[in-house]
């Protein structure tokens, strides 16, 4: 494919996609954002870590070359466009890359210009791990019981943008057709008159696909349960089924991999009581059993006899080695993650829900500024890392900011290359570089006895510490 404001480097080659993985060239051709604001330090020192991890990985075997692709303001005082044609297309054909911070339009057009990216690439999982690096500041009393992985749905849910402005005549017109068709539910709208209108979209595929890219990654990094967050208790035909399609994925592609939570209690009953009655056993995992109809009584007996049905393989205690597949309500989710902590190793969910905790659990690990992230469509290969956090404008070219959120996003990118060797040593120089109290400012005046230290400095602090 040919560019004419994009130059590709006259060395390396794609990263292409063959059966589903990745084939990655000892020399791949990487397109990068350097981003707005505080993005270009950020980027700075980042590319120094990247390119020092995989040296000291591979003496020189191995080799990124780093091509820019343009978004934001610096693609729109260059080219007069905020999102260039040629970058969507780029990382279209170069399949894995990496961004800073963008500045969001003001006016109409692009809403976002990172969901216009993880659109247009259908980058259908946004996925944050939140680990908690060894020495750095938190509110929490054990932040290191924080190590999860969320999964968020990146295409659906409110955030497919289908909303009706109050005062328009889309908006008049959609309240029209509502109020004529579904009068009840039309009703259901305290102030009709003036309310604005969104739209909440939640598919069985969406949901599927998502579910089971986090089921497939916790079984590939030995994780050991994987929690479905939804508020299906009072959404029930959109997160609700969330839970439900999840659930039944799981049953269907995962079977003998899986056990769901309710199956381990029924399987955990039996084995402590082997003389225990469906009954018995229903009325155990069930609270007010004795309060429900009849029908839904037999419906809980029947979930008993089909989760005994699974002895063969879950049976006997084999049921503890398998992956646990929970749910839990989205509210109370986030005083979970405080309180237990330990509980939580992968969670799923829709986009609102995921948006909100993966922010909250940052916080537990110090910050946005070094909370990573990543948009991946698992079946095409296409995968954009990026900062989780915003452009800090006032902070721009001051060579001040953290750097760490693009650092780690870059650790998360290589190990998604299988380039693990070169994510290890990053993670290795930057727990190295928080231990030794060398910072930069937004830590810097948490920890007692730290060195301030600049963004770039903060850089090589983390190639130093690969070497420890």
């Amino acid at each position: 494919m040919s560019y004419t404001i994009i130059e590709v480097p006259k060395r390396g080659e794609k990263i292409t996609i063959q059966g589903g993985e990745l084939r990655v060239p000892d020399q791949p051709i990487l397109p990068f954002i350097e981003g707005d604001g505080t993005g270009r330090d950020i980027w700075r020192a980042s590319v120094r870590v990247f390119d020092a991890a995989v040296e000291k990985a591979y003496s020189g075997k191995r080799k990124i070359h780093w091509m820019e692709v343009y978004a934001g303001e610096k693609a729109f005082h260059k080219f007069g466009d905020w999102l260039p044609e040629e970058t969507v297309k780029a990382f279209r054909e170069f399949l894995v890359g990496i961004k800073g911070p963008l500045t969001t339009p003001v006016g109409g057009g692009i809403r976002s210009l990172n969901v216009a990216l993880r659109k247009y690439l259908d980058l259908y999982v946004c996925q944050r791990p939140v680990k908690y690096v060894d020495g750095i500041p938190s509110p929490v009393k054990h932040p290191e019981y924080v190590d999860m992985v969320i999964f968020r749905e990146n295409t659906e849910d409110i955030y497919a943008g289908i909303e009706f402005e109050h005062g328009s005549a889309a908006n008049q017109q959609f309240k029209a057709i509502f109020k004529e068709h579904f009068p009840e539910e039309f009703a259901k709208m305290r102030f009709p008159d003036t309310a604005g209108i969104g739209l909440k979209p939640v598919s069985k595929e969406g949901t599927e696909r998502l579910v089971r890219a986090a089921i497939k990654w916790a079984l590939a990094n030995g994780r050991k349960r994987l929690s479905l967050v939804h508020k299906g208790n009072i959404m029930k035909f959109t997160e609700g089924a969330f839970r439900n399609w999840g659930y039944e994925l799981a049953k269907r592609e995962f079977r003998n991999q899986i056990v769901t939570e309710r199956e381990s209690w029924i399987l955990g009953n039996k084995e402590a009581n082997p003389e225990l009655s469906d009954e018995e056993n229903a009325r155990m995992i069930e609270p007010g059993f004795e309060m429900l109809a009849p029908d839904k009584q037999q419906e809980v007996i029947q979930e008993v006899r089909d989760a005994l049905a699974l002895w063969p393989t879950h049976g006997e205690g084999k049921w503890k080695t398998k992956l646990l597949i929970k749910d839990t309500i989205a509210d109370i989710v986030f005083q979970q993650t405080i309180t237990r902590a330990k509980e939580f190793d992968v969670i799923a969910t829709m986009n609102l829900n995921g948006d909100y905790l993966s922010d909250a659990l940052a916080a537990q690990i110090g910050g946005m500024g070094i909370a990573p992230g990543a948009n991946i469509n698992y079946e095409t290969g296409h995968a954009i890392f990026e900062a989780t956090h915003g452009t800090a404008p006032k902070y721009a070219d001051l060579d001040k900011v953290n750097p760490g959120s693009v650092i780690l996003s870059g650790e998360m990118m290589f190990r998604y290359l299988g380039w693990h060797e070169v994510a290890d040593l990053i993670w290795k120089g930057v727990s190295g570089a928080v231990k030794a109290k060398t910072v930069t400012y937004d830590f810097h005046r948490l920890m007692d006895g730290a060195t301030l230290l600049k963004c770039s400095e903060f850089g090589d602090a983390i190639i130093q510490h690969m070497d420890d």
